[in-house]
Order: structure tokens, then sequence, then C-alpha cells
């Protein structure tokens, strides 16, 4: 059957290494193990014997001691027991390793500890100090010490240090797994104790409070606090338990706690008023109630925290598969991961060519939408003006005008003309050409695997984009070649109705005669518009076949290509140094999977515990 001392050695081990690796706070959307766990939270106003309670459980002075706000910091306080003989000793989260057998120097490092934070001022702080005390005269358990509630901020704290107090303490009472233990001096009226009142507010039921009355010896004579101890004035579920503290007398001749527990139980089984309480009360009875209880309610939530750590387990896996394995040493491992990254970046980008992503359907947009509207937008109205035909047809002509059709100025009205569609052409290349480059963007920024390694994200995204720069330089050529061919060779079938249209006409003296009349020059800007529209329709299926034929297709086939030879030839350290991960990756990889190890090795312990009930 597990012991009580191995269930809560076990908690206290967890939390610990929980507390090691920061895992009491962060941004899963689970709770963390840390809260899940449960721990005995101190509470108590200033000067109610905190310190005291805390110092005779442990039986140990450790605490630093003084008037007003002592405890500046949360103290984690985890407890060990060890088998007898074996030497007491602290030791701190902050500076791990280092035993502190003198318990005067633990009260210092404390101190200075929270000065470190603090600064030598009053001011408290959230970042609580990790202490561990490994003694065979205390009992497992955690217990957390907190700040004192107070309702008056004294000269050096701000008027804020009430408030910021209590939602200090508030933060921790109010976890459903967190037992508090609340501390009221026996001379102080129950009914205005701050720490009463407040786990009153955050446990209702009491289920969760455990009522400690200190300085029993200090009341008016003829008084005293049984109604209180028996549970008649202010009932809770669990029993109050009385605690004697030393005096300040006693603390400054160094009494030790040895003799300050005979001489409480002594108090206590010598009192005609609590004498017939004397079994349940004092420090050591109560340290050995909270260690019960806790053990009783680490039991409830087995089941609970268990299935914590399978989630938390499933959720690190899931992120350390996200975030890959380490990368590999030698040369042709490396070498085989940098071209499955890049085949893993090709895939995606070919995706968004493809359709499978977005991105695809706006080169479209640039040959349906963009390259018509450009081509519209010509300024052919202002070339064939009758004004510029007049000038253009009668330079053509020099000083012998033409016979019947005017050639010359009709190959120079054209070639003028069609040296309009270059201006298209290019800006169809440059725009697929732009969103080439988005396209490559964001499949890197989407490849997944590439997170890791800023460098080779880098060299991949610098390589394609001097590929797709090849690319534009041959798309332009091509398309301008286009419009070259379009000028270097007109239709001869268009233009060979012209003469037959003379014929026709059965006038060519009339025709001879109006060469230098309006109709004439308008005719001529008709015949070379009609023949302009004609070529802007070629142009307008041809250019987006050029485009995509050596911008599209080789982006999808050979985007890499290049990169892959050179790739190929590097040796294993400059494969290396492509495959340096973001160190925020690395430092993320490494919690992971210390964090993973630690679930496991809590789930190993716990399951160990829980089958040998």
């Amino acid at each position: 059957m597990a012991t009580m001392e191995s269930l809560i050695v076990t908690v206290n081990r967890i939390q610990r290494a929980c507390t090691v690796l920061g895992d009491h706070g962060g941004d899963s959307a689970l709770p963390t193990l840390w809260e899940a766990l449960p721990s005995v939270v101190v509470v108590g106003g200033q000067s109610s014997g905190k310190s005291s309670v805390l110092e005779s459980i442990v039986g140990r002075d450790f605490l630093p001691r003084g008037s007003g706000i002592v405890t500046r910091r949360p103290l984690v306080l985890q407890l060990h027991k060890t088998e007898q003989g074996v030497q007491e000793y602290g030791e701190f989260l902050h500076l791990p390793k280092k035993k502190f057998t003198d318990f005067a120097m633990v009260r210092k490092e404390i101190q200075d500890e929270t000065d470190r934070v603090t600064g030598k001022s009053k001011q408290i702080s959230p970042v609580p100090i990790h202490l561990s005390i490994y003694s065979p005269n205390v009992v497992n358990l955690t217990l957390i010490d907190l700040p004192g509630l107070t309702k008056v901020a004294v000269e050096g704290q701000p008027e804020s240090i009430v408030n910021d107090i209590e939602s200090m303490v508030r933060s921790y009472v109010e976890k459903p797994n967190c037992i508090i233990l609340a501390i009221t001096p026996a001379n102080q009226d129950i009914a205005t104790s701050d720490a009463m009142k407040l786990s009153r507010e955050v446990d209702p039921t009491g289920e969760r409070t455990f009522g400690v009355l200190t300085k029993l010896d200090l009341m008016d004579k003829g008084t005293n606090a049984v109604d209180v101890l028996e549970g008649r004035a202010y009932p809770l579920q669990h029993p109050w338990v009385g605690i004697v503290n030393r005096s300040q007398a006693d603390i400054n001749k160094n009494v030790d706690m040895i003799a300050a527990r005979r001489r409480e139980r002594e108090f206590f089984a010598t009192s005609p008023d609590y004498g017939h309480l004397a079994s349940k009360m004092g420090s050591e009875y109560l340290a050995k109630l909270l260690s019960k209880h806790l053990e009783s309610v680490i039991r409830a939530r087995l089941p609970g925290i268990t299935s914590l750590i399978n989630k938390s387990i499933d959720e690190l896996e899931a992120e350390l598969s996200h975030l890959g394995r380490p990368v590999a040493v030698d040369a042709g491992a490396q070498l085989y991961t940098i071209l499955e990254l890049c085949r893993a970046f090709d895939r995606i980008f070919k995706e968004h060519l493809d359709g499978g992503r977005p991105g695809g359907d706006r080169i479209y947009g640039v040959f349906d939408h963009q390259l018509p509207a450009a081509l519209r937008k010509l300024p052919f109205d202002r070339h064939l003006s009758l004004q510029n035909i007049r000038k253009v047809v009668s330079e053509a002509d020099g000083y012998q005008p033409h016979l019947i059709a005017p050639e010359q100025g009709y190959r120079r009205l054209i070639d003028g003309a069609l040296n309009y569609f270059r201006g298209p052409a290019e800006a169809s290349v440059d725009a697929v050409h732009f969103l080439l480059k988005e396209l490559v963007r964001r499949s890197i920024a989407e490849t997944q695997e590439l997170k890791r390694f800023p460098t080779l994200q880098a060299e991949i995204a610098g390589a394609a984009n001097e590929a797709l720069e090849r690319f534009r330089e041959d798309s332009k050529k091509t398309t301008l070649r286009l419009v070259d061919m379009e000028s270097s060779y007109l239709t001869v079938d268009f233009f060979r109705k012209l003469p037959q249209e003379v014929e026709k006409s059965g006038n060519p003296t009339s025709l001879s005669a109006d060469r230098y009349a309006e109709g004439h020059f308008r005719r001529i800007g008709s015949n070379v518009s009609s023949y302009v529209g004609m070529v802007s329709d070629t142009l307008r299926n041809t250019i987006p076949k050029a485009v995509v034929y050596c911008q599209v297709r080789e982006a999808k086939q050979s985007l890499l290509d290049h990169f892959y030879t050179q790739v190929g030839k590097k040796e294993g350290k400059q494969l290396a140094q492509l495959l340096d991960e973001d160190p925020a990756l690395m430092e993320r990889r490494q919690q992971c999977a210390k964090r993973l190890e630690l679930y496991k090795s809590a789930r190993d312990e716990i399951d160990s515990v829980s089958w040998a009930r």
C-alpha cells in the first residue's frame, strides 16, 4: 500500500521539477501541473505569528524577523523528511547544489534574495523564492508563505501596497487546489481577522481552510479561546489548532525549537483551559494534520491530475512533432534534410499556383483584367488622328507623292501603333513576376518545417527570387519579340484588299485627286485601326502564353534547380550553417523535451503510488 509520505514526496518532487522548468504558468490552454498539485498557503495579517508557525513546523529559526512587512516575496517552502541522523540543510532553487547547514545563513539568503528583487525598501514582489529543507524533524509538506495582510501603508511604501498584497494573496488562495492555513492571533477579536475574512470570501464553505490560533499564552487573564478552538464561535469544516509561539525573550536567548516544542506541549498539557484539547494542539500536531489532509486531497485529485498530465503529454508531443527533431550532424543527413525542406517548400509553392492554396488565381487576373484594360487604354486615337496621319503619310511620300496607296505611310503608322504594345507586354511580365515573388514569400512562411531554420529560409528565398528574375528577363524578351514580330511582317492578306477596293471604285483619277482630302486620311486611319485591332486581339492571347511558358511554367519546374546544384557542392560546415536553427526555437524544443520528460516521469511516479494503494 502506498504510504502517505510516498504520495506527498512524489508531489513535492514533481512540484520542484515544475519550478526548475518554469512550469508554473505559460501559454498553454491547460492549467499547469504546478497549479493542479495541492499545496498549503499560509495567510495572516502582519505580526499574526505566521513566521513563528512556520519555524515551529520546520523546527528551525530560518525566517527574517523585524517590524512592519518582513515577508516581501512569496516563499515556497518544501519540507523533505530524511532519515534520522542525516544532517539538516536548506537548498535554494536560485543556488542549486549549494547546501546551507547554518540556518542563520538561510535567513540571510532569504533577506538578500528579497533585496535583490525589491531593493532595500519596503516594496513587495510576486516573484517567489523557492527553498527546500531536508530534515528528519519535519513532515513531507509544501508550504507557501505570503506577505502579511495590512490595512495601512507605512513610510516608504506606495499607497497601493494594501491592495497589492491582497491581490497577491488572492492569486494563490483562489485556486481550487490551495489549502488555506489562516493564522489569527488569539489576543485579537476573531471577527476582525484579515485571514479569516479573506478565506471566507474565497472558500465560503470552509472546505479548504484550516484555522490556527497563535499567541494563546498572551491572552488577558481570565479569558480563553476555547469557544473558537472547539468550533463554536467560528465553525470550520476542519478543527482549529492552537499554537504557542516562542516569546521575544526566547528568540533573543536563542532558545532552540526542540525546547520550544517541549514548552508548547507542557503549556497545553498543564493548562486548565486547554488541557482537554492538548492532544490536538501545538505545531507538531498541526504539521501532521496538514500532511495527512494534504495526502487525502492528493488522493482525491489523482484522477484529475493524471488526466491533466496525459493531456499535457499529448500537447507537448504534438508541439515537438511540429518543432521537428534536432538536426543531424553528418553532412549526408544534413544535405538530405535541406533537400527535404526545399521539396516541402516547393510543394506548397505549386499548390498556390495550381489552386490548392490561394494566390495563383491572381495571375489569371493579370491576363483576364489587367492586360485587356491596358490594351484598351493605349493612345491609338491620338496616334491615328487626322493631323498625325496627314503628317506621317506626307513625310513618308518624300518629294514624290504616292500614286495609289501610301504604303510607306501605312507602314510607319502601323509601326508606331504596334510600338505601344510593348508597354502592356512588359507590364504583364512585371505583374506576374511580382505575384510569383509574393507566392514565394507566402510559401516560405507557410512551410512549417522551415520555421526552424532562418538561414535556410533566407537562402531559399534568395535563390527563388534570383530564378524568378531570370525567368522575367526571358519572358520580357519573348513577349517583346512577339510585338516586334508583328511589326516586322505585316499580314499580307489584310492589305491586298485595299487595291481591290480601288479597282471596284472604277475611278482611280478621282482617288488620286482625293489623296490629300480628309476622306482619304480617314480611310487610311480606319484601315490602320482595323489592322491594329486585329494585332491587339492576337497579342491578347499570345502574351499570356509567353508569360506562362517563360515564368509560371519555369517556376513550377525549375525554381530551385540552380540552388540544388549549389547546395550539392557545399561541405559539411557550410551545410551546418544553412541548418543553423532559430535560437528561440531550439530553446523551445529543449524546454518542451524537458517538460515532456517531467510529465512522463510524473505520470510514472503517480501511477506507481496509485497502484501500490
